[in-house]
């Protein structure tokens, strides 16, 4: 190894900080005190993140439950079908193998979760997995033309 390469070795590398908040979300005094003054200026009449923060909805809170789920699930089924928009992006496209791989999700979890669910909670995951159902064979025989 010559002298070049054990220099540069031993030499490693600086880590700095130049972060304009503090993780408590204070600002830093010495934060952008050695960039240049047209991007401090910059930084400076950015919005601060507290700002940013305040300005966007809260989302809703929702408790997580098994019925929750189901009906997550099931909602997404729906977008495949293309009977409801996709929150998303807003489209209508339908995608039949993508429907059907929720449904017998669905399906998976009505056969495993038997005799552990209450009788709403049952209810409902019938009652879904029958309406998906239903809709899947009328898409997929209109795509068909059968209808």
């Amino acid at each position: 190894m010559s002298n070049d390469e054990e220099k540069q070795e031993k030499r490693g590398f600086k880590v700095e900080d130049r972060r304009r908040f503090s993780d408590s979300g204070e600002t830093r005094s010495e934060a952008g005190a050695s960039a240049p003054a047209e991007s401090r200026a910059a930084v400076d009449d950015a919005p601060t993140a507290a700002a940013v923060a305040a300005q966007r909805p809260e989302p809703a809170s929702m408790d997580l439950n098994f019925s929750t789920f189901v009906i997550s699930l099931s909602t997404q089924a729906l977008a495949h079908l293309g009977e409801i928009e996709n929150p998303i992006d807003r489209s209508m496209a339908i995608d039949l193998g993508a429907a059907k791989q929720l449904i017998d999700i669905l399906g998976i979890l009505k056969d495993k979760t038997q005799g552990n669910l209450d009788a709403t909670e049952a209810g409902l995951l019938d009652g879904v997995l029958y309406d998906l159902r239903l809709r899947y064979v009328e898409r997929v025989n209109s795509r068909s033309g059968k209808a």
